[in-house]
């Protein structure tokens, strides 16, 4: 577990107004539903988990979500909660899916790690709570090579991330505090002109010469590596132990007080997924790459999905140390006043799990709930 660097996010709730801070890096709002996948089928005799017809499980269509994805495509999840349909929304944006969240649509969800902050700080703490991890690493800085060779010519340069205040967003804006640089964080102005692009666009914006370099998420980082980009930088090298959260599993809070043991069924679901997906990783891609496109209507070609699959490590360990560290960046980036973040990870089933299946438990890093 990486040590936590940073003792802030203690007091106090304040975000910067009219700042869309803390969303997830996405293609736009909206999501859809996903009720039938190929694998997914109810056994004969199976019961009903806490006497629910269904759980709905809500993630996104991109490989840092590879636990949902193989989960989905496999009827790992169907296969644990028995008679109770799982039932499934692919999301589009953080946002969207902490709605879902709030309004029920959803019970659980894979999302990352700022949309989570966001939404429970927002809720004064009632609305969800991190009851488990999912992944690590998989965002990368790519440059355009003729004009970038060193990290040092970063400098001066124009440089997408996806959304003002979202995870790379801020990450970015860290780094370039750490080298010395001044950047306004709501205009992206100064010695690095920081450009909030939507990873959709962010390609093709590269290639038209708009943009020297991105800090994105996979599989973006790799597209733009097709497109003739080098990797700069591995954000995974700026971490201790090179792990860092990129994506959470969520909960209800009402849904988690209401019916534990279907939360605990999914995180059973998740442990024995993952368990899989690094026993079988090629197997465990190809069944990823199926349900994206299932889910999207087109997979991913083998010389993008190849790259950002080695990136990414898959993990139940929600590594809180580290959410709680990339808060503190957005506080320091001015992005964020101090929240308290007390109280938003409940890892209790999960290790339960983890200790019956004689793995590691994992920590809360001081903010689970007492």
């Amino acid at each position: 577990m990486p040590a936590i660097r940073s003792t802030l996010l203690r007091r106090g709730l304040a975000v910067v107004a009219a700042v869309p801070l803390l969303t997830l890096a996405a293609c736009s709002y909206g999501s859809k539903a996903k009720d039938d996948t190929s694998d997914q089928k109810i056994a004969a005799g199976a019961q009903k988990i806490d006497g629910l017809d269904s759980v709905k499980i809500g993630y996104f269509g991109n490989v840092t979500h590879a636990t949902a994805l193989v989960g989905v495509q496999k009827g790992f999840f169907q296969k644990s909660l028995g008679a109770t349909k799982a039932k499934y929304q692919v999301f589009n944006a953080g946002p969207s899916e902490i709605e879902a969240l709030n309004s029920g649509s959803i019970d659980i969800g894979w999302i990352g790690p700022s949309p989570a902050i966001n939404g429970y700080t927002k809720s004064d703490g009632k609305s969800l709570r991190i009851i488990g991890g999912s992944a690590s690493g998989g965002v990368k800085l790519v440059v355009n090579p003729k004009k970038i060779k060193t990290l040092a010519d970063v400098k001066g340069k124009k440089i997408a991330t996806p959304q003002l205040g979202n995870t790379q967003d801020v990450a970015f804006l860290n780094w370039i505090a750490e080298q010395g640089w001044k950047v306004d964080a709501q205009s992206g102005k100064g010695d690095v002109s920081v450009v909030r692009s939507d990873n959709k666009v962010t390609p093709d914006a590269y290639k038209s010469g708009s943009i020297d370099g991105a800090w994105v998420p996979e599989p973006t980082a790799s597209k733009l590596v097709a497109e003739g980009g080098k990797v700069l930088l591995d954000e995974s090298t700026l971490w201790p132990g090179k792990q860092f959260v990129i994506t959470n599993i969520i909960v209800s809070q009402k849904f988690l007080k209401a019916h534990p043991k279907a939360v605990e069924a999914v995180l059973k679901a998740s442990v024995d997924t993952n368990k899989w997906i690094n026993a079988n990783p090629g197997q465990a891609k190809a069944a990823a790459n199926k349900q994206l496109a299932v889910d999207s209507g087109k997979a991913l070609p083998a010389g993008i999905l190849d790259p950002a699959w080695e990136s990414i490590k898959i993990t139940n360990d929600p590594l809180a140390a580290t959410l709680n560290t990339q808060a503190a960046h957005a506080v320091k980036a001015g992005l964020l006043k101090q929240p308290r973040l007390d109280g938003i990870y409940d890892l209790s089933l999960l290790n339960k799990i983890l200790k019956a299946e004689g793995e590691p438990t994992v920590s809360d890093a001081g903010l689970g709930v007492k």
